[in-house]
């Protein structure tokens, strides 16, 4: 006897076997109850979710002879018929082959003829969404009034494809994606049933690669018993998936956590030499931080992030030592990168620039984007003393108004009538000035607020009128934009201008539809850094 694959051999008989779509399942068997079955249907959803099976199963309660009935006997002449793809009063029929109006024109001149066996002739199309227009509208008077004989079912994974005229003559049902729980519980099922030894971790990990669908978790699974020797480890798992193990995702976020860029070298370049795919790394890295994110918001519920339990207790012990704006600061970063990486034909480089921009800790009295020898560059504000006798000791104090005068200070063992008075002019910062030193803000943002520093690194100074700075940003910044423009994020901003300038300087922050890029590529903020935090320089500039 020739050997049948999980995805065939497990393949939903009735109503019941139907994993992850009670709605479906619920809606269906009350139809056939109270007999109010519509003359057409339109299943969706993703693939290998259950729709083509839940289109026989229906068909079969349909023609069995005790019904119509929720419960298929599985025994009489059609449902052994159907359960075997040889009904002649199911007709299942390819959508893509079979998509022209030569083909529903010879569908439109069958439906006429009653069943052979059963009391309904059902119509099952799969991947609907490929019959052409002309072939659609050849369907539509047939499809909205049948004879009473007739039932169709459309399925699909593209239901935005298929026209309005078809889907308004159709009871829709939208079948959803199948979680990782009830994924793993029909693993454990089929693994039971075949005496099977599987590890549970190699379950978790088969239901996360299938991006729920079970006919794809079945696929894997079936794959990976070929490929064992015997037991199935997680060590095959990951050999024949090319997967990320999920300690490994912990442990490299841990040394995010702890600044320790070395260790998150160290771990991405093990991943790589195992010869997995650094785009699939940079995913999995990504929807990490999305898990952490959901486990620290939602005291790690189990159904909002997805994963077993115990993993969502790890991911939650693991989210208290970040913020809600760190793990949101990485996840940009992380999407940044998965930009660039389309940019550029090398993945490996700008993962490693951002693992070591997340896991790198900048030293406290010292700025690595900066000019010279590390020291944050300040701008000095003009001070003029006016004075009227030879140099005397004197008290300058800079102010935020301008002009006032300083407080007067008389000279030591000098006449009453001789006193000094110190002038202070109002500071003005150029643009050029503000240019110079938009890297050390950025910088000192950085110790401040992370997120507040990335989302400035994207703007750009485009003019200064007094005490007035225009930040211009791209037009698909605009989260930037608005971000920024909050009083408190703009305050701290502006405390930092002030703090490296003693300058009094209002930002205003605007969408560029064209942004001016500043033709030296060293003085880009992010450019900079990477040279100082690793001692290089510009070779060529393209």
């Amino acid at each position: 006897m020739s050997y049948t694959v999980f995805a065939l051999k497990w393949r939903p008989q009735d109503f019941e076997s139907i994993v992850g779509q009670d709605h479906i399942v619920g809606t269906l068997k009350n139809a056939i109850t109270k007999n109010r079955l519509a003359h057409a249907y339109l299943f969706t959803g993703p693939r290998g979710v259950g729709k083509t099976s839940t289109a026989r199963i229906l068909a079969k309660a349909l023609n069995c002879q005790e019904g119509p009935t929720i419960t298929p006997c599985q025994k009489c002449p059609a449902c052994l018929e159907i359960n075997q793809g040889r009904s002649l009063d199911v007709i299942e029929i390819d959508g893509a082959s079979n998509r022209g109006i030569d083909e529903i024109r010879a569908l439109r001149e069958n439906v006429k003829f009653s069943p052979t066996r059963g009391k309904y002739k059902v119509y099952i199309i799969d991947e609907v969404h490929q019959i052409t227009p002309d072939g659609f509208n050849a369907l539509l008077k047939t499809l909205e009034e049948p004879p009473e004989f007739v039932k169709f079912i459309f399925a699909t994974t593209h239901p935005q494809k298929v026209m309005p005229t078809i889907i308004s003559r159709c009871q829709r049902m939208d079948f959803r994606r199948i979680t990782v729980n009830e994924i793993i519980v029909q693993l454990e099922k089929i693994i039971q049933s075949e005496k099977i030894t599987v590890d549970k971790e190699v379950l978790f990990a088969v239901a996360k690669s299938s991006e729920g669908s079970l006919r794809d978790a079945e696929s894997i699974l079936d794959q990976l018993v070929s490929f064992s020797k015997g037991k199935v480890s997680l060590k095959d798992a990951i050999a024949v998936l090319g997967m990320v193990e999920q300690d490994v995702l912990f442990a490299l976020t841990e040394a995010i956590i702890q600044k320790d860029p070395q260790t998150a070298l160290k771990l991405f370049n093990e991943i790589i030499d195992d010869g997995k795919d650094a785009g699939v790394f940079l995913i999995n890295l990504i929807e990490h931080f999305r898990n952490l994110m959901v486990a620290k918001v939602s005291q790690a519920d189990a159904q909002l992030v997805d994963l077993p339990q115990e993993v969502c207790d790890r991911l939650f012990k693991q989210s208290q030592a970040l913020t809600l704006e760190e793990i949101f600061t990485a996840f940009n970063i992380l999407v940044n990168t998965q930009e660039m990486t389309k940019r550029l034909d090398s993945q490996r480089i700008p993962l490693e620039i951002s693992l070591v921009r997340l896991a790198y800790k900048r030293p406290e009295h010292s700025n690595p984007i900066s000019s010279g020898h590390g020291q944050a560059q300040k701008y000095q504000p003009q001070i003029v003393n006016k004075v009227e006798t030879p140099k005397v000791n004197t008290v300058v104090t800079e102010q935020k108004a301008s002009p006032i005068k300083a407080p007067i200070v008389k000279e030591q063992n000098a006449k009453p009538e001789i006193v000094k008075e110190a002038v202070v002019l109002n500071p003005v910062l150029s643009l050029e000035s503000l240019k110079n030193i938009w890297g050390n803000i950025v910088n000192n943002l950085a110790k401040v607020k992370m997120s507040v520093s990335t989302y400035l690194s994207e703007g750009q100074p485009l003019k200064v009128h007094g005490d007035l700075a225009t930040v211009g940003f791209p037009v698909n910044c605009s989260l930037h934009k608005d971000t920024l423009d909050k009083k408190d994020n703009k305050d701290l901003i502006e405390k930092i201008i002030f703090e490296l300038t003693q300058v009094n300087l209002r930002l205003n922050f605007i969408l560029v539809a064209e942004m001016q890029q500043d033709s030296d590529t060293r003085s880009n903020p992010v450019i900079k850094s990477a040279m100082d935090m690793f001692g290089g320089r510009v070779v060529k500039e393209f």
